[in-house]
């Protein structure tokens, strides 16, 4: 007889998370994933890079600073914070933007006095303004470079290298040489040259990171869905609220109508309609009793319930999406942009030019003092200026074209993604449909209880109540003045108009997923409303559109297939239904392991981690605050029109960044040569490198006209 085989139990883990300010592109990303892989104890390690931040899952032997020292092996400073602390503003953008502000107030007054100089200043005159710009100069260099140098100096001190890098010998370089020259006085000083460099950078990193605060929120939205707390019964029937956090399996809940949920559970009593359109996007009321599984989130509409808590706090479905949405914002995280490709050649290049430049001409013979000021010539003409502009300037103008279209763009690299989608995935309620219920039938309505039937649903709280109200309102109706108004659980509304009972509720005959109120007076029948979500005006022809464009549209739904039959027939196209999360995201993995860029469009807090998990992802402005978040663009008003209007200024832009891009190079082709030649001052490249600045910053402009 064989001997038992034992299987060792797996190792408990413990997961850390360590912000890590240095990462500054997506090569970023596999090296610190690559580097702690090797590291023993180390499990996994997941770089959130809108965040920036590592979560590192390890063995519990291996403590905090351990994983500390390790990440510093690989080049980065590293510090341990919580989920929440990653979730929390860091103050980047703020301090960029001043140092951005400071940078330009400081050059154009240096500007001025540099124009005075170029003009022809005496020998006295140009000293004193060289003076002036020096001491304009010097602090707004030491202040407003600091991020490069900050960046450039954890860089050295770990052996490698980065952008940073020769940006901050450049600055450094030309400031000291241009005080040097000042203080004997030299004819030229460069400060003009140094603190222009310094804006024109620091204007595409502000940019980016504005963006990337505004895409960090979409997992902090999501959290604040549940209920801070929720009343528990004890044994001896008195109640205690209890914050959500504090919550255990075991206790009973009681739910009042209106409230939601604060944890998942199973209804041990009552019965009541609850909007689950939370995690199925579904905008049809679900009926549930005892014995039904309920989510954390879910608004409980007409009556009471007893829940009996089965997960809280981490272990609910809502904190499961949140877990979704972070984890597949990773594979967004990932994507290389266009400008961080380019970016990683440009360090060792630079830096190889200019030690040859300054190495050539001290073996020629010239002194220290003309090479090194041919060698300043060649960082400043090489400066990255057009290249670190060449994108953002073209997305930043095709931005305020889509946005005077009611297109906001939240993400700096969206653009990019949008122009390479070519599969179009659309959640149904509330994206192809206009999310807000519409009575169908509303003349079957008499016009002389109209009156009361909007005053009834004045004083609920049902979102079929209150559409009813709107679609009454629109009609020219006015309230009645009602007495007796109260609301009975699972019914609606009841109250006295003139001493006849009047009452808006539920229809007792209403079949499951049906949209329909009755409004019944005194003993006459009832009067059923039905509703239904209405496409949006444009739908069709939008996704005719697209299906132009090249793009293979289909649905994917939360929503039963009855409930996404006639959606599917007005549009023709092909559906999923009956989806939550996780199988959306499951959709989107299948189609981009088969190399399809998926574009999706969704509104939902369910539809979420679809959006973060998407290539791009868009929503409309009337979506759930989570749907906001995590998607990269936000159109208003009920059109779908603007998708593609989004798409076709994508793909103009991308154009125009390829120019850019075409530009930025043929000038250092062409610039280049001469500054190793000698042929170009510090003065002279501090000119062409603005000159190829504002070229590619024109070029930009022409994408004015792209949202038409």
């Amino acid at each position: 007889m064989n001997a038992p085989v034992r299987i060792a139990p797996a190792p408990a883990l413990e997961r850390t998370l360590f912000a890590v300010p240095g990462m500054r592109c997506a090569a970023c990303i596999s090296k610190l994933e690559s580097g702690l892989a090797p590291v023993a104890g180390v499990i996994s390690a997941r770089v959130n890079f809108t965040a920036r931040c590592v979560a590192v899952d390890h063995l519990p032997e291996l403590t905090t600073k351990d994983i500390q020292a390790a990440i510093g092996a690989i080049g980065f400073d590293a510090e341990a914070i919580s989920d929440a602390d990653a979730l929390t503003d860091n103050g980047e953008s703020r301090a960029l933007m001043r140092a951005t502000a400071v940078a330009g107030f400081a050059a154009m007054n240096i500007m001025l006095l540099s124009v005075s100089i170029w003009s022809g200043a005496e020998a006295g005159t140009r000293d004193l303004f060289h003076l002036l710009s020096g001491i304009i100069a010097i602090p707004t260099v030491t202040y407003s470079g600091r991020p490069f140098f900050r960046s450039a100096w954890a860089a050295v001190r770990r052996g490698r290298t980065n952008m940073d890098v020769p940006i901050s010998i450049g600055v450094v370089l030309v400031t000291a040489l241009s005080l040097f020259e000042t203080l004997t006085g030299g004819a030229h000083a460069y400060f003009d040259g140094a603190v222009m460099l310094l804006f024109f950078l620091l204007v595409g990193r502000m940019l980016d990171s504005v963006m990337r605060d505004r895409a960090r929120g979409g997992v902090a939205a999501l959290l604040k869905q549940t209920a801070t707390g929720a009343r528990v019964a004890n044994p001896d029937g008195s109640t205690i609220w209890i914050a959500a956090e504090a919550l255990v399996p075991g206790q009973l809940m009681i739910v009042p109508a209106g409230e939601r949920l604060a944890a998942d559970g199973v209804v041990e009593s009552g019965s009541s309609g609850l909007d689950l359109s939370l995690l199925t996007g579904e905008s049809a009321p679900c009926r549930v009793s005892a014995g039904a599984h309920v989510h954390a989130g879910t608004l409980n509409l007409d009556s009471p319930l007893t829940v009996r808590v089965m997960a809280a706090g981490p272990d609910t479905a809502i904190a499961d999406i949140a877990r979704l949405m972070e984890h597949a914002g990773q594979g967004r995280s990932r994507y290389v942009r266009i400008a961080d490709r380019a970016a990683r050649w440009y360090a060792p290049a630079v830096h190889t030019l200019a030690i040859m430049a300054f190495a050539g001409w001290m073996l020629a013979g010239a002194g220290w003092h003309e090479a090194l000021l041919i060698a300043a010539a060649v960082l400043i003409i090489t400066c990255p200026c057009a290249l670190g502009l060449a994108v953002p300037a073209a997305q930043i103008v095709a931005a305020g074209a889509l946005m005077r279209r009611g297109v906001l763009i939240k993400d700096g690299s969206a653009l990019e993604r949008l122009a390479e989608a070519d599969r179009l995935l659309f959640d149904k309620t509330g994206t192809l449909t206009l999310g807000r219920p519409e009575p169908v039938d509303l003349e079957r309505l008499p016009h002389a209880v109209r009156p009361a039937a909007l005053a009834l649903a004045q004083a609920s709280k049902h979102p079929l109540s209150a559409a009813l109200r709107r679609a009454l309102e629109a009609d020219g109706a006015r309230p009645a003045a009602l007495t007796d108004l109260v609301e009975e659980p699972g019914f609606g509304m009841r109250g006295r108009w003139d001493a006849v009972p009047v009452s808006l509720g539920r229809p007792a005959q209403a079949t499951a997923g049906e949209m329909a109120v009755a409004f019944v007076s005194d003993d006459a029948p009832p009067v059923v409303v039905h509703f239904r979500d209405a496409l949006r005006p444009d739908a069709a022809a939008t996704v005719h559109r697209l299906q132009g464009l090249g793009l293979e549209c289909s649905i994917v739904s939360g929503d039963r297939a009855a409930a996404a039959l006639p959606v599917v027939r007005a549009l023709e196209l092909t559906a999923q239904t009956g989806m939550r999360p996780q199988d959306k995201i499951d959709a989107i993995a299948r189609l981009a392991g088969a190399g399809r860029r998926v574009l999706m469009v969704g509104d939902g807090l369910n539809d979420g981690p679809a959006l973060a998990a998407a290539h791009v992802s868009m929503a409309p402005a009337s979506a759930s605050d989570v749907g906001q978040a995590a998607a990269d663009v936000v159109f208003l008003g009920d059109s779908l029109a603007p998708v593609a209007t989004a798409i076709l200024a994508a793909r103009r832009t991308m154009q125009v960044v390829r120019q850019n891009f075409a530009i930025a190079i043929a000038y250092n082709v062409l610039a280049v040569p001469l500054a190793l030649a000698g042929m170009v001052t510090p003065l002279v490249a501090a000119i062409a490198m603005s000159g190829s600045s504002i070229i590619v910053v024109g070029n930009a402009l022409r994408l004015r006209g792209a949202a038409r």
